[in-house]
């Protein structure tokens, strides 16, 4: 390969006045541009002139957009995604054969002159003269590469791109002065280097790095001469040239760029001979982009990831900066996702539910203690084509990160934090009421945090079963589920002071509103979501120090540093002795309670199940000492249909409960996340037994009322 020596140079004010000079007394389409007619050609010089003095010399170029890795807690590839498919890579990284190629064809004096080739712009003026029209055009291959600039400064706005673009002498004339500051200040080498990153190669291909893996499946450093003069010949049309769509104008394109590549002394006449015999030989790659691609039925997590991104502060004050980092690219975002426990959740989620059933099926882990979140499964697949039951829906979270408008009832699942409330109170576990299976209390009775009542009207609620009534106390009441019990708990606890525990355990609506003071608050009539139950849950396997959930680990940014990502604060949300309490009442759940078909085997574990008015909800949410998992069943597209006489993954339901189909996802996520060799304990505490009766486990009780949204 030989590299042409550069010649005599003109200064900046020579080389702006000589093009200028021969712009006006053109009078002819030039370079690209319409100049003004003979009758304007002086008052046109001089505004341009004055424009050139005028603007700042000061180029801004924008970091070059590529592609994001998004990578779980070990390393490896959840997904790629990007707004535009590039990799920047240095000049020696990139073939001598394609450095030649693009200067051959497009800009063959590109070592001898400045940032203005005057003897192009003849040659283009003296041909266009003589064809009547501009069929051939002057600019400089610094100059493409500022007009790129300008284009990827414009990013997706069509307004600024076509700003970028048009055809006018004043763009031509500020394109011109910011070349000649490129010139000065990068040399050729890196100028080179940067078109070679910056330049679209047609198919979503952004520099020649991307351009190479596109077409050819390889890395730009291994062009051979013919692939080189292929995508050389490209850069002028993409689409025309597209040796996908189009082979014969790409070999006759890339024929041409062959044979100034021999005038321009890179290579031989015999070198070019061979590479045109050669038949294109394509290895095409298409490009995988977005969360859709990613593994183990992790798009619904990556997605969130996008979201928080696109959300926390921590990446930006504001809306705009944060749309800017996301859509820039080149980030390298290490997330808690932990494999082993993905590959669970999503073969939990869809091992009793179908993605083509009219129900769903949601389950999410969490690590207590640091708040992280450990997977993300669905039943349904992440996607747009809802002819294949896809969705971008994540029934895992709340409506602002792509959840539901306002999440979920969660039922009984809620009892716990009633629970807590009363302990924090110093109302002990053997506290027991005696009561019919039907109820009705005055919503007076109850108060909200500023001591008003919370309603005028009376409460009227039911258990499950005409056969539980008697004398429960509180671990009895949870292992059953009893509603009475736990409307009666409230009372005596406080509805304030449960809707505060609540809180401090990270329970939040879906739609991020504050939780209504109603008393049926105790009975789970509240929305939230799956992530928010395991978070809570989550609390009491930690001893009662609640965790935010977060995704995010570590980002690096396209230069390998690290960017402030959002921590997870932990805050105690009631005493151990509180907690260790509500683990050895809610091991009971799965021991000989409403959750005895979600129970593990050889280890520690506790939970409760939860349902709703007329089924529409089914919960199972549960933790041992190191892992809290919640799962969702029930309808995902707002018909809120019951889960009566239903058939859901093959197997048919006469009433669906939390203990008989959530449950039994739960025991599959939870054994496939957990290793068997760590199996730690809960602390242990005496807790009275109370009355537990020997009957049957049946399904845990719901509302007599509907509580609505709450």
């Amino acid at each position: 390969m030989m590299q042409k020596r550069p010649g005599r140079r003109l200064t900046t004010t020579q080389q702006a006045a000589a093009f200028l000079g021969v712009a006006a007394l053109s009078g002819v389409m030039l370079a690209g541009i319409a100049l003004p007619a003979a009758g304007g050609i002086g008052l046109a010089a001089k505004g341009a002139v004055e424009e050139f003095d005028e603007i700042p010399s000061n180029l801004r170029t924008p970091p070059l957009s590529q592609r994001t890795k998004i990578l779980d807690r070990d390393g490896n590839a959840i997904a790629t995604v990007y707004s535009r498919d590039r990799t920047v890579v240095p000049l020696n990284d990139i073939s001598p054969y394609m450095r030649d190629a693009i200067v051959a064809i497009e800009d063959s004096r590109f070592y001898e002159h400045g940032a203005v080739d005057l003897k192009g712009i003849l040659r283009a003026l003296n041909r266009n003269v003589r064809a009547g029209e501009a069929t051939q055009g002057a600019s400089t291959l610094t100059q493409q590469y500022v007009k790129n600039v300008f284009v990827e400064e414009a990013g997706d706005d069509p307004e600024k791109v076509a700003q970028a673009t048009q055809q006018t002498l004043g763009r031509k004339v500020r394109e011109l002065k910011y070349a000649i500051q490129v010139e000065e200040e990068l040399g050729k080498k890196k100028i080179l280097e940067n078109y070679l990153s910056i330049t679209f190669f047609g198919n979503q291909a952004y520099g020649v790095e991307a351009a190479a893996q596109r077409y050819f499946s390889k890395r730009a450093k291994d062009l051979t001469l013919e692939e080189a003069a292929l995508l050389a010949g490209m850069v002028q049309s993409p689409s025309r040239y597209d040796p996908v769509n189009n082979v014969k104008e790409a070999t006759e394109r890339r024929n041409t760029v062959l044979t100034r590549m021999v005038a321009n002394r890179g290579i031989t006449r015999a070198e070019a001979e061979k590479a045109m015999a050669t038949p294109i030989r394509l290895n095409v790659s298409w490009p995988k982009n977005g969360c859709i691609t990613a593994v183990s039925g992790a798009g619904f997590f990556c997605d969130y990831v996008r979201k928080t991104v696109l959300n926390d502060p921590a990446f930006g004050k504001t809306e705009k900066e944060r749309s800017k980092l996301w859509n820039l690219g080149g980030l390298t975002i290490k997330t808690t996702l932990a494999p082993r426990a993905q590959r669970a959740a999503n073969k939990a989620a869809t091992a009793k539910v179908d993605k083509s059933d009219k129900f769903a099926a949601s389950v999410v882990q969490v690590q207590p203690g640091s708040g992280k979140i450990l997977s993300m499964g669905q039943s349904r697949p992440y996607g747009l084509d809802h002819k294949r039951n896809e969705t971008v829906l994540n029934l895992a979270v709340s409506n602002r990160m792509g959840g539901s408008t306002y999440g979920f009832q969660v039922g009984s699942t809620f009892k716990p934090f009633t629970a807590a409330a009363a302990l924090e109170k110093g109302i002990g576990p053997a506290t027991s009421f005696t009561t019919d299976w039907k109820l009705t209390l005055p919503e007076s009775s109850f108060r909200t945090c500023d001591g008003s009542p919370s309603g005028n009207q009376p409460w009227a609620l039911q258990n499950e079963l005409e056969s539980e009534k008697g004398t429960w106390d509180m671990t009895s009441a949870l292992g059953k589920s009893i509603n009475t019990y736990f409307a009666l708990l409230e009372q005596k606890a406080g509805l304030c002071e449960t809707i505060e525990m609540a809180k401090k355990v990270g329970y939040e609506r879906g739609d991020g509103k504050e939780i209504a003071a109603r008393p049926a608050v105790t009975l789970g009539s509240v929305d939230s979501t799956p992530l928010s139950m395991a978070s809570a849950y989550a609390t009491f396997a930690n001893r009662g120090t609640y965790c935010t959930p977060i995704a995010i680990e570590s980002v690096k940014d396209a230069r390998g540093e690290n960017i402030p990502v959002p921590k997870s604060t932990c805050s105690k949300a009631m005493s151990e002795q509180t907690a260790d309490t509500i683990n050895q009442m809610l091991k009971g759940v799965v021991e000989d309670g409403t959750g005895t078909q979600a129970g593990l085997k050889d280890r520690d574990n506790a939970g409760k199940t939860g349902t709703t008015n007329d089924r529409k909800d089914a919960w199972f949410v549960g933790y041992t000492p190191n892992l809290s998992t919640a799962v969702w069943v029930g309808d995902d597209v707002g018909e809120k249909s019951s889960m009566f006489d239903v058939t859901i993954g093959g197997q048919y339901y006469d009433k669906v409960c939390g203990g008989c189909l959530p449950g039994p996802i739960w025991r599959i996520a939870m054994t496939g996340a957990l290793d068997a060799s760590e199996a730690p304990s809960f602390n242990p505490v005496s807790v009275p037994r109370g009355n537990r009766k020997e009957s049957e486990t049946e399904p845990e009780t719901e509302m007599e009322t509907d509580p609505g949204r709450g």
